[in-house]
């Protein structure tokens, strides 16, 4: 089985920007219709976006790690069916509860 690099690289704010190489199947190119860089690239928005609607990344921080702007990482929120606005059912539940107490 032939094995492509896909090289992409993960911006990280303390030490500058540090490079990453995978070694993929080149089937995985040819089913995915994308050269091995793009490929690459869109794997960093991919990764950013489940990490952000995980929590483990800030917006901000997210769309550094995607290599975008901020305007343009919620455009690939909304490809990804992910919502730009992290916020809990709990959490609205609260603030709902409390806008029936005050009457509002």
């Amino acid at each position: 089985m032939a094995l492509t690099q896909a090289r992409c690289t993960l911006a990280a704010r303390e030490i500058g920007m540090v490079s990453l190489t995978l070694e993929l199947p080149d089937g995985v190119f040819a089913s995915m219709r994308k050269a091995p860089e793009e490929f690459g690239r869109e794997m960093r928005v991919a990764a950013a976006v489940k990490w952000y609607e995980l929590r483990q990344v800030s917006q901000g921080r997210a769309a550094e790690i995607a290599g975008l702007s901020r305007a343009d990482f919620i455009d690939a929120l909304s490809r990804y069916a992910v919502s730009p606005f992290q916020i809990d059912v709990d959490e609205t539940g609260a603030r709902g509860r409390g806008w029936l107490r005050r009457g509002c």
